[in-house]
């Protein structure tokens, strides 16, 4: 450790809160994020982790400062001491005058920190991922990530939902058995958990309201920008919650997250870039429709030469399809009742028509395609016998699921939720890969 100077007894305080001590000295434990010179003057820009602030450092008023600064390679970590004040013209709204600064690790100069203001590659950027997070957008978007992760959490445990952790191991799968990462598990085959979703619908038979927060994993081999093969999922469970209800429940539940976004996060969204008068229109009611009016629509689409090809009705929307249909609204828009066959095994059949599911998919407007997937679960016990034999899942392995509709069964709903793909949309992300620390995905599993 290089010491410059002995420190003060000014207090330690985050970058964010400086605003609380205009006028003071401080102390804060950071890095150096950029430096600019001029003359005998520094304009060094340290960052904590919570923010970034521009130190002044004349030479004639810190002599030692101004040297032990002056050449110091970026991302030199730092313990600084100044006086707080306000500045309109700062980012921020503060600057920091220098005082004193202790290095704690010099960034050696032949051996540079390689993420630079200049253009970098994506691929580049991707295997220095674990330095690539401190800049300034990735910082903000991992802010706006945590933030919506509280939201979500909160806006159920404030309704009386109780937290229940599904296994991430599992015997059988949820989503359909082409995506499923095997594992050994001792002398049998086990699974990484596509969804929490079958297990939480008995913790729902316990408790009434229940959600799980967990990672889950598909092994599509994709390389949209709207696919990761780890990703983290919220997902409510509800007994007595028929669809109508959960449609409700899904339009409340992305209202709160963005307005709790907007209300907390509004500098990160700026540093992001994202137009932010768009999020400020995400308020519910949601405009419905179903899956054979999204279809009429996109067949007008395809009739304006909007759509290069003709939907054929009886298919899942593929990402040109969704993109298109959200493009219509200011907002998330909700599709509901697809063709069962194109839908998950678990899903209650129409009362009005068999051929279509008690579903409902959302839509985030600006071409972010689904964020939450949705459906009432089929309530009988024979008739999900007879769909887990029609799409040749092994009954055994469901015996215990089977046995939710066989010892007090009740009509319940719930839907998943990406937090990936919300952040991507709320955040206006070209690609998922930024919305989550380490992203895993075909071909990408360094750093």
């Amino acid at each position: 450790m290089e010491t410059t100077q002995t420190q003060t007894d000014a207090p330690v305080t985050d970058i964010r809160d400086v605003g609380k001590h205009d006028g003071q000295a401080v102390t804060i434990k950071g890095w150096l994020y950029n430096m600019r010179e001029s003359g005998k003057l520094l304009f060094p820009i340290f960052r904590d982790g919570s923010g970034t602030i521009q130190g002044v450092v004349p030479k004639n008023q810190a002599p030692e400062a101004f040297e032990a600064l002056k050449g110091l390679t970026q991302e030199s970590s730092v313990i600084v001491v100044g006086k707080i004040r306000a500045d309109k013209r700062a980012p921020g709204g503060y600057e920091m005058d220098v005082v004193s600064v202790q290095i704690v690790q010099k960034v050696p100069e032949n051996d540079p920190y390689p993420i630079t203001p200049k253009e970098h590659g994506t691929e580049f950027l991707m295997d220095h991922r674990h330095l690539w997070v401190r800049s300034q957008r990735q910082a903000s978007i991992l802010r706006i990530r945590a933030e919506i992760i509280k939201a979500a959490r909160d806006f159920f445990d404030e309704r009386g939902f109780t937290l229940t952790d599904p296994p991430i191991l599992t015997p059988a799968a949820c989503e359909g058995t082409t995506t499923l990462f095997p594992v050994d598990y001792f002398e049998e085959q086990a699974y990484l958990t596509q969804s929490g979703q079958l297990y939480i619908e008995a913790t729902a038979m316990a408790l009434g309201k229940v959600y799980s927060f967990g990672p889950t994993f598909r092994a599509e081999k994709s390389k949209t920008r709207r696919h990761l093969t780890e990703f983290w999922m919220v997902e409510p469970e509800v007994a007595y919650l028929e669809l109508d209800g959960l449609m409700e429940l899904a339009e409340n539940f992305i209202s709160f997250i963005v307005g709790r976004v907007l209300e907390r996060r509004r500098k990160d969204l700026e540093v992001t870039g994202r137009d932010i008068a768009k999020l400020e229109t995400v308020k519910a009611p949601f405009p419905r429709m179903t899956y054979d009016e999204a279809v009429k629509m996109l067949h007008e689409g395809f009739e304006k030469k909007a759509l290069e090809t003709k939907f054929e009705y009886g298919g899942d929307f593929g990402s040109p399809d969704e993109t298109y249909i959200s493009s219509q609204f200011d907002r998330p828009v909700m599709v509901h009742r697809y063709p069962a066959k194109v839908k998950a095994f678990y899903m209650e059949p129409d009362p009005k028509d068999a051929t279509k599911a008690l579903c409902v998919d959302v839509l985030a407007p600006e071409g972010y395609g689904e964020i939450i997937g949705g459906s009432q679960r089929m309530g009988s016990y024979e008739k999900l016998l007879e769909r887990i034999h029609e799409h040749q899942l092994p009954e055994e392995a469901f015996k215990w699921y089977l046995d939710l509709r066989k010892y007090g069964g009740v009509p319940h709903s719930g839907f998943g939720m990406g937090i990936e793909r919300a952040v991507a949309w709320i955040c206006g992300l070209d690609h998922v890969r930024e919305t989550i620390p380490f992203p895993r995905m075909l071909n990408k599993i360094y750093p």
